[in-house]
């Protein structure tokens, strides 16, 4: 049997996403070594070699979604102008445009995240501890562990991709890279939703309804 924990040491010793690890266990019944030389041969683990590279050709992708009412530019990088008109990597940048516009990034990966956001979202979690009658010794690995909630939920790369959540957007990323053999690079991006900010006029629904009736 395939545990979790099979795949999530295979996935942090290659680099590979989630599902291609459980897919390899599969294939060598459990041996992790032999797993490891599946991935290989597909190029999976090599991805991360290819982090290093320049990536400077690319797209800047524009979104529109719901009528004008949210709209998204990412701009994402690849090494060579050629991989850049492909098909794969259009794809994924559309992708990439759909996920921001869905999921509400406000970064790209937690390295992106000032320190003082983190320590405000920290402060914040402890007194949420306390609040709960939690123990001062176990609040520290309590905000830790909601922390990593916090990347999950605000960084792109750490967000499950909502057309398979059972795999990150980093970990797609790492797929990508393997399959199109080049680094590419999710470089920044704006997200816009109408109206966003604006403190909007309340009116009573009633009367709204009144006036256009009676106009």
């Amino acid at each position: 049997m395939i545990t979790a924990e099979m795949v999530r040491q295979l996935r942090e010793r290659t680099g590979a996403g989630m599902m291609d690890c459980k897919r390899a266990l599969t294939d060598a019944n459990g041996d992790a070594e032999k797993a490891i030389e599946l991935l290989r041969e597909k190029g999976l683990s090599a991805a991360a070699k290819k982090a290093g590279r320049i990536a400077a050709e690319g797209l800047v992708e524009a979104y529109i979604h719901g009528d004008g009412r949210i709209g998204v530019l990412v701009e994402v990088n690849i090494e060579t102008d050629f991989a850049a008109r492909g098909d794969e990597f259009k794809q994924f940048v559309k992708d990439v445009a759909m996920q921001i516009a869905a999921s509400k990034p406000e970064y790209v990966k937690r390295e992106d995240v000032p320190a003082s956001v983190i320590e405000r979202e920290k402060e914040i979690l402890r007194a949420q501890a306390r609040n709960e009658g939690k123990p001062e010794k176990i609040i520290e690995k309590m905000v830790e562990g909601r922390i990593e909630k916090f990347y999950a939920e605000n960084c792109l790369l750490e967000q499950s991709f909502i057309k398979d959540p059972d795999m990150t957007v980093g970990q797609l990323l790492t797929e990508k890279i393997a399959h199109i053999g080049e680094n590419i690079s999710i470089r920044r991006f704006a997200r816009f939703e109408r109206g966003e900010g604006i403190e909007k006029k309340e009116e009573n629904f009633a009367d709204e309804v009144m006036k256009q009736i009676n106009g």
